[in-house]
C-alpha cells in the first residue's frame, strides 16, 4: 500500500505565502511521479503543478510564476511553495503519486485546506 501525508495548509491573507508538503511512504517503488491538484467548492479537481515522468514540471496557467513545485527524492517528499496567494486559490489541495510498474497506479492524499482571505 501507499500512504501520502500532507501538511501545510491553512488560512492566509491575499498576497501571503504557504508551503505544502506531501510525504509518500509504502510501496512507492523506484519509478513514481508526484504532483499537486486542487478542488474548489462546486468545481472539478484540477492540476496545480506536477512533475512529469521525464522530470520536468507542469503548472496550471493560473499559478505559473507564483507557485513552485519541488521534491526531495531522499525523503520521497514533494513540496508546493505558494506565493502571492489570491482568494481564487482557495481550495482543498491534494497530493497525488503515480506509481509506475509497467502501468501507472494513482494514489491520493486526504487533502489539505487552503483558504485565502481578501
Amino acid at each position: 500500500q501507499v500512504q501520502l501525508a500532507e501538511s501545510g495548509g491553512g488560512l492566509v491573507q491575499a498576497g501571503g505565502s504557504l508551503r505544502l508538503s506531501c510525504a509518500a511512504s509504502g510501496s512507492i517503488g523506484s519509478l513514481n511521479v508526484m504532483g499537486w491538484y486542487r478542488q474548489a467548492p462546486g468545481k472539478q479537481r484540477e492540476l496545480v503543478a506536477a512533475f512529469t515522468i521525464g522530470g520536468t514540471t507542469n503548472y496550471a496557467d493560473s499559478v505559473r510564476g507564483r507557485f513552485t513545485i519541488s521534491r526531495d527524492n531522499a525523503k520521497s517528499t514533494v513540496y508546493l511553495q505558494m506565493n502571492s496567494l489570491k482568494p481564487e486559490d482557495t481550495a482543498v489541495y491534494y497530493c497525488k503519486i503515480t506509481v509506475v510498474r509497467g502501468w501507472g497506479t494513482d494514489y491520493w492524499g486526504q487533502g489539505t485546506q487552503v483558504t485565502v482571505s481578501s
